[in-house]
């Protein structure tokens, strides 16, 4: 296979000091620098949603619990979900995108560097906004589902639900801004010779997501604003004695509910097929059909929605229909899965911590899809819907596939962003921990569910056959929490003090392993013109194979500024961070609608003029000085 002809090896002998101060960091607009924003916010939300889990599962560990209330449970309930789902998973999965996408296409910056700030600072603004409350026990407590009318005014009378309201919506802005930005980047500042047949499978995963989000997430939007409207403002969108379908916010809810497992899954599954050719020395088998199954999967997770309403008599047609799609759907995943296993078939296998974690989402995932399939059948879905079955189902999906995978992610690129290796012996202490732990969690939960366990519950009797299954499922998760401390101190403790890495300790074939590590803030010297899928491997021909810098050569090679190179970069700028703070002041207002509605009025309208000014200093601020 060709390769890429790239710049020369560093020679410059002076450079200037990268700003590291907090202003840097609030005005930057540089995709590390945010992805980085993003894998510390992310981590941390994972850690909060962990410790609600353990409050939960501390609760459930024998009968009749009395660690929480029924209405803490409620809240911690609604808010673990919520955590994990969009202020974790989905989250870590956006610091891979800022982190990865540009390297791995050959680009300098995302297209919209202030749109990419912007998108990280509504994020964590909404993250704050949703938490907050629990520490005053007026967290959402309506379940991360929110079922309407359940949700509305009559039946949640307090101001829990308004924050997970208000909150998604935020989120929503930030996402919405992060998929635009994306997609334009990856149709347009590809280097020259990088075909879409030629990227990366990890970006052509969160290509895919991009779309996902764009299309999804105005679908919950539009639900969240008729609830909004119903809290608020007194409307009946979802007001059954008034004639509204008891079934509407169901089906909004799902449409988007369904996109957004593969909104979940599909950056881990992009993340693994990194990691597996790297480690097993092989480029990945059946590039091609890896790709089109990504693609399926995103089209066909429209039309699998109501099978999470099975339940609700939708009639004979319409539970075939969605039976079918849903069927449908495990060929592309289960093809992914035999090319994974193909990929290491006869290959030189490497077992890295990434590796391992790689490996066990492929086991874990099957898991996770076999009970899924599982639930395909409707008169089957009857009897285990609502049960700690289905708990069992998605936490294999969602754990042993979007966390396995994404921690694979993180310790493959840790090294590239962070200049540091991570420690193997503290990573396999992390893995079979968090391993043996996941599996200890929720593996029994198969079991508690098919004996009519029901989910949502806060305490369960003592004599129906639970309790054994409940203890081993709060023990496994100690075991994991366990694990997840050991990898808190591996990153911290490597960060500042792991061993030197050199551009490409892995041996990678992909173009951010061409580059330093850390990756200076322009990211290629010269933009690369690329010639194969893996221009890392195989060099024939006497092409000029990228230059790979060991640590000795960088720190004797002293990396040059852009200044020095006559790059142009884009400007840091403290508005994203304002524009953002104003739409957080808007909708807060929103809050103080009920009690006090010219105070609610007075703090619309200060977001809006925030909102409104730091939009017009943002586009009248030159991104760029020219030289």
């Amino acid at each position: 296979m060709a390769t890429i002809v790239a710049a020369p090896p560093y020679t410059q002998t002076q450079t200037a000091p990268s700003p590291y101060g907090i202003w840097s960091w609030l005005t930057t607009v540089d995709h590390k620098r945010i992805g980085v924003l993003y894998l510390v916010s992310s981590l941390f939300f994972f850690v909060f949603g962990g410790i609600e889990a353990g409050l939960l599962r501390a609760q459930l560990a024998v009968p009749n619990g009395q660690v929480l209330s029924a209405a803490m449970y409620n809240q911690l309930f609604t808010m673990h979900g919520t955590t994990m789902i969009f202020l974790a998973v989905m989250p870590l999965s956006a610091a891979f995108f800022n982190l990865l996408i540009p390297l791995q296409i050959g680009a300098r910056d995302v297209a919209f560097p202030r749109l990419n700030a912007f998108s990280y600072w509504v994020y964590l603004l909404g993250a704050l906004f949703i938490t907050f409350p629990i520490f005053f026990q007026i967290a959402p407590d309506g379940g991360w589902f929110g079922y309407a009318p359940l949700s509305t005014k009559a039946y949640s009378p307090q101001i829990n639900m308004d924050f997970w309201v208000l909150g998604l919506q935020i989120l929503g802005i930030s996402s919405l801004a992060a998929a635009f930005n994306f997609i334009t980047t990856i149709i347009n500042m590809r280097a020259p010779g990088m075909s879409l047949m030629r990227m990366p499978v990890f970006t052509w995963m969160s290509f895919v997501v991009q779309f996902l989000v764009a299309l999804a997430f105005p679908v919950i939007t539009i639900a969240l604003i008729f609830l909004q409207f119903d809290r608020f403002f007194g409307t009946n969108f979802y007001t059954i004695a008034k004639g509204a379908d008891p079934l509407l916010w169901q089906h909004l809810f799902w449409v988007f509910g369904h996109p957004e497992v593969y909104i979940l899954i599909l950056p881990a599954f992009g993340l693994v097929s990194e990691v597996l050719p790297t480690f097993s020395r092989k480029p990945l088998f059946g590039y091609p059909v890896m790709v089109y199954s990504g693609i399926l999967i995103g089209f066909l997770g429209f039309g699998v929605w109501a099978h999470h309403m099975f339940s609700v008599g939708m009639g004979a047609i319409a539970d075939a229909v969605f039976s079918l799609t849903t069927m449908l759907i495990a060929i592309p995943t289960g093809v992914k899965i035999f090319n994974w296993i193909a990929t290491m078939w006869g290959g030189q296998l490497r077992f890295t911590v990434a590796m391992k974690f790689a490996i066990a989402l492929v086991g874990m995932f099957v898991v996770g899809g076999i009970s899924g399939v599982m639930h395909s059948s409707p008169p089957a879905d009857l009897q285990q819907t609502d049960t700690y079955f289905v708990v069992a189902h998605f936490h294999y999906v969602l754990v042993g596939g979007s966390m396995f995978g994404l921690f694979a992610g993180l310790y493959y690129y840790f090294p590239k962003f962070s200049g540091r290796m991570l420690s193997e012996k503290l990573g396999n202490w992390h893995f079979w921990l968090f391993f043996i732990g996941m599996n200890l969690t929720f593996f029994p939960m198969h079991f508690s569910g098919l004996l009519g366990m029901p989910r949502r519950i806060y305490r369960y009797d003592a004599g129906q056959g639970l309790e054994l299954f409940n203890m081993l499922s709060t023990i496994g998760y100690a075991v994991q929490a366990l694990g997840v401390a050991i990898a808190a101190v591996n990153m911290w403790t490597s960060w500042r003090n792991g061993a030197r890495a050199s551009s490409n300790p892995w041996g990678g074939a992909t173009l951010e392993w061409s580059i330093p590590s850390p990756p200076p803030d322009y990211n290629f010297a010269e933009v690369p013109t690329v010639k194969s899928r893996y221009p890392l491997w195989n060099v024939k021909g006497g092409e000029q194979l990228v230059h790979e810098t060991t640590w000795e050569e960088e720190k004797n090679n002293i990396i040059p500024t852009s200044q020095q190179l006559g790059i142009v970069m884009p400007n840091p700028s403290i508005w994203p961070l304002v524009c953002a703070t104003g739409i957080l002041v808007m909708f807060s207002g929103l809050l103080f609608m009920e009690a006090n509605a010219k105070l609610a009025i007075a703090i619309n309208i200060t977001g809006a003029i925030l909102w409104i000014g730091a939009l017009y200093k943002w586009l009248l601020t030159p991104l760029e000085d020219h030289h």
